[in-house]
């Protein structure tokens, strides 16, 4: 069991170290649309699927509550939530429009749309992402592995460096917190 737990936090360190290296100029791009938008006013809306859906929601929490520091109320919606609108949508339309169709509906121009797909290539992910960018939506995408379609179609991708899923999602939720770290700090009031 020693040798397991042992090498679970030697691989986290190891693509910590790797991700470091290349991710701290896009995590600084990625963090002031995000304030941009919110200075103007506007919102963000997140999503992904499995495990990607949770830290959707986790990182929308953290803008609508706060992440360390005390400050207003942040407009961020994850479209990852809402059963009775996933399975009507699902269920309608097929499990590919679940985020576009929510788009069509919430999203407004300027507003931030960040997809989370560990790979870069969750197709559901992916429509929506080209959506918003039509829509005048400013994109960000939360990847992993060679950073997938992301990498041409979003306004810039933080692409965590590894192949394993669960190492991904590790960096995933480390770099929503940086940046709601950044958000934080931009709308302290104190």
């Amino acid at each position: 069991m020693q040798s397991i737990i042992k090498h679970e936090f030697s691989e986290h360190i190891k693509v910590s170290r790797e991700t470091i290296k290349s991710i701290g100029k896009p995590i600084e791009i990625a963090s002031k649309l995000c304030i941009d938008c919110l200075n103007q006013g506007n919102k963000i809306l997140i999503f992904g699927n499995g495990g990607s859906a949770a830290d959707a929601q986790h990182i929308a929490a953290e803008i609508v509550g706060r992440y360390k520091t005390e400050r207003k109320g942040l407009a961020a919606i994850a479209l990852t939530t809402d059963t009775s609108v996933l399975t009507s949508i699902g269920n309608d339309y097929g499990y590919l429009h679940v985020f576009n169709r929510q788009l069509e509906a919430l999203a407004n121009e300027n507003d931030v749309v960040i997809g989370i797909s560990t790979g870069g290539t969750s197709a559901n992910v992916i429509s929506a992402i080209k959506l918003a960018n039509e829509i005048g939506c400013k994109t960000i995408g939360f990847s992993g592995r060679d950073g997938g379609e992301f990498n041409e179609l979003c306004d810039v991708n933080l692409i965590a460096v590894a192949d394993d899923t669960p190492r991904i999602q590790e960096m995933h939720i480390l770099i929503g917190h940086t940046i709601c770290h950044l958000i934080d700090q931009a709308f302290d009031k104190t």
